[in-house]
């Protein structure tokens, strides 16, 4: 099995370029069958979940290739079918999102319910019943999705959550719907608005994206675009934590901060000196981190639960005790566990977990647990002594492009060992 093996103990110090973001990408290459024509996408990050998106592209009947090392180019024109198999939907729980665009293109969707990181409940219950607010007709016998809309009619939606994935599905959907539609109590994310950019982009009008309120004007033909990705505001997370445990020097080409800030904000109070411009993120971290005030999890613009393992894996050696509380998933500690085996001192109870500062970490085999617990153990394995195993990384390669490179560039001692017989391995 492929697998990491990290040597720490060495300070951090080196440039790195942020991938195109994972979570702007995936919706983005569902909304390309709304275009029926050729997209371009530059900055398109080489991950495992965007392959099983190619995947379950190339399985409706479009073409797909690469350009370069990240431009993907996707065509739709020849798209015939409308089911996605079950075995691509368990690959990655943002398959749902081609469900709004499916049914826009299609008239009709089939496909099971998706799998991903076992995280805890994350139904998809707002994107149906928002979908059947716009006049689809959705049969969910035998955990087979069956979805049908002559006719989508535009509406106002109101999410009872600011669901980032049911204000995609509705914002493609809504594509395909006659009139406006209005998405009420939505997301608010970043990759919210890099959606909205590339609809615009292929001639769609969207607006209010990274408010509250969403509106899409419908049944507008799309065509072809070349688009940039947007960086990986995650991506970018990780390496500056990296920084914070290791200790460190670095620089972030493409990092933007306003995607982030919460993060940077607690970097900061632990000590970190952090600079940024329209190009990038500078952060130096001398000493031991500092205690931090309680993290807690929320929707953006709050703490992203996507960097609450990774803050977590740097500030294992700080000084004193931190207190992070999970809003989001239900099993978001899955990581404590491997952090114990490389001498952290953690202790969860329900929903929140306490970290007091140890003075040293040990070098442990670990395993990954999900994607984000398995970049937690790459961060807190850089301020370990000895080496660290980290194993099960087909985790981290579904939203890190190649991180051991990254890593290298910043100066840490990292390399990868493949399994020949991995179904995804690095180009």
């Amino acid at each position: 099995m492929s697998h990491f093996v990290i040597r720490g103990g060495r300070r951090l110090e080196g440039e790195a370029g942020i991938q195109g973001a994972k979570n702007s990408v995936l919706p983005i290459l569902a909304a390309t069958l709304l275009t029926a024509g050729q997209v371009e996408l530059r900055g398109c990050p080489r991950l495992r979940d965007v392959d099983a998106s190619v995947r379950i592209l190339e399985g409706l009947g479009c073409t797909t290739r690469w350009e370069e090392e990240n431009t993907l180019v996707v065509d739709t024109g020849n798209l015939y079918g409308y089911a996605v198999s079950e075995a691509l939907m368990r690959e990655m729980r943002s398959s749902a999102i081609f469900l709004g665009a499916i049914l826009a293109r299609c008239g009709q969707a089939e496909l099971s319910y998706p799998g991903g990181c076992e995280l805890g409940p994350r139904p998809i219950d707002l994107h149906l019943s928002g979908l059947r607010d716009l006049g689809a007709e959705i049969d969910d016998a035998g955990g087979v999705l069956h979805c049908k809309a002559s006719r989508l009619q535009g509406r106002e939606v109101v999410l009872s959550l600011p669901s980032v994935g049911a204000t995609e599905n509705l914002m493609l959907a809504a594509c395909g719907a006659s009139g406006v539609t209005t998405i009420a109590g939505a997301a608010q994310e970043p990759e919210i608005v890099d959606l909205q950019n590339f609809l615009t982009a292929c001639g769609a009008r969207v607006s209010g994206a990274g408010t509250s309120t969403v509106s899409v004007e419908g049944g507008r033909p799309l065509h072809g675009c070349t688009y940039t990705i947007m960086p990986d505001r995650i991506v970018a997370a990780t390496y500056l934590c990296a920084a914070v445990s290791a200790g460190g020097d670095i620089y972030l080409r493409r990092a933007r901060e306003e995607h982030l800030s919460t993060v940077t904000a607690v970097l900061r109070e632990a000590g970190c000196v952090i600079r940024s411009d329209e190009r990038g993120i500078a952060c130096t971290c001398r000493n031991r981190p500092a205690a931090v005030r309680p993290v807690r999890t929320a929707p953006y613009p709050g703490f992203p639960t996507d960097a609450q393992a990774i803050l977590m894996a740097s500030l294992l050696r700080c000084r004193g005790a931190v207190v992070f509380e999970e809003n989001m998933f239900a099993n978001r500690y899955r990581h404590v566990d491997e952090l114990a085996r490389m001498g952290a001192d953690i202790r969860v109870s329900g929903r929140a977990a306490v970290v007091t500062g140890v003075k040293n970490l040990h070098g442990a085999p670990v395993r990954c647990t999900d994607l984000r617990g398995g970049a937690a153990l790459c961060v807190a394995a850089l301020a370990a002594e000895g080496e660290t195993e980290v194993s099960e990384i087909g985790h981290i390669d579904r939203g890190y492009e190649d991180v051991a490179r990254d890593l290298r560039n910043l100066g840490a001692d990292i390399f990868r060992v493949e399994d020949e017989n991995a179904e995804f391995t690095r180009r």
